[in-house]
């Protein structure tokens, strides 16, 4: 949490003038969050035009940190250069690609679903997007596209005194089943997803609720295809049977290459998932109400 002090700001900008020195001293106040030079216009009273030459100057100076065009951060009082000094990624993250919310690979992590550590955040808006790859404040961000209706299978979770919207494990699970680039690749999905089936956030109806709401009908095949690597069956995988679209998939849309071909699932093996070795315990019998709620 950014805490603001009237008089550590008169001595940490003891170089600006006593106009501009009060202005600062507002934008501390105001936000400790990534703003926009319209926000900043409103808090100073002024025109954007103006208000965007403002922190031009002060993000020149060290007394903000440019994030990207139009978009400014708070500099905290402690910190020795703004050059030094970076902001949580997924708050930058929430600002800069409103609305969004944070998943993949850096939820998989949050979740504990995963021990490895990627470099880099996922970010999913229903912002349009030119490319996939961008980088803020010197780190790598991969932010996906969808549309509004598709922002469901949220939470929030604070990073400092910010709220960020992450997707839960459920969603997670989806959207790594949807898009395999967001979970690392396939076989990293693989792994993801046994530790979600022995887990304490599984719930089978959510996902295959997720899954509908979602849309993509190759989620379930890629869904069914692991269940029966991971030998388990039941309403699960009845549920993925049900829902194969027609046609032929790949296994992983990020790979080149051909692959076996398993028809039960319509999906192009184009990644060696035998090796993998999966330690799944037993799954315990689904009751007869979840058997139902999947197949509604």
């Amino acid at each position: 949490m950014m805490v603001f002090s009237a008089d550590r700001i008169s001595t940490h900008a003891a170089g600006i003038s006593s106009a501009r020195r009060q202005r600062l001293e507002r934008l501390h106040r105001s936000f400790s969050a990534p703003f926009t030079i319209a926000e900043a216009a409103k808090v100073l009273n002024v025109a954007p035009a103006p208000a965007g030459r403002e922190l031009g100057y002060l993000s020149r100076r060290g007394w903000l940190t440019r994030v990207r065009r139009g978009l400014y951060l708070p500099v905290p009082l402690d910190a020795p250069r703004s050059g030094e000094w970076t902001e949580d990624l997924w708050i930058i993250a929430s600002k800069a690609f409103a609305p969004c919310y944070i998943g993949g690979w850096s939820t998989c992590e949050h979740w504990d679903l995963t021990e490895q550590v990627f470099r880099g955040t996922v970010v999913v808006t229903s912002h349009a997007v030119r490319q996939r790859h961008h980088e803020l404040q010197g780190m790598p961000f991969l932010v996906t596209a969808r549309s509004p209706e598709a922002m469901f299978g949220t939470r929030n979770v604070w990073r400092r005194d910010v709220p960020v919207a992450v997707s839960d494990p459920s969603r997670t699970i989806v959207d790594v089943l949807d898009d395999p680039g967001l979970g690392g690749g396939i076989r990293h999905v693989a792994a993801v997803l046994e530790e979600y089936l022995r887990s304490e956030h599984r719930n089978d109806a959510l996902l295959i609720e997720y899954g509908d709401r979602l849309g993509n009908r190759t989620v379930f095949k890629r869904l069914g295809l692991m269940l029966e690597l991971f030998d388990i069956d039941g309403p699960l995988t009845d549920a993925c049977l049900a829902r194969r679209s027609a046609g032929l998939s790949k296994l992983d849309p990020t790979v080149s290459g051909a692959g076996r071909i398993v028809r039960r699932w319509g999906l192009r093996v184009n990644v060696d998932l035998e090796s993998y070795s999966p330690s799944i315990p037993p799954r315990r019998p689904a009751s007869a109400a979840l058997a139902g709620n999947l197949f509604k």
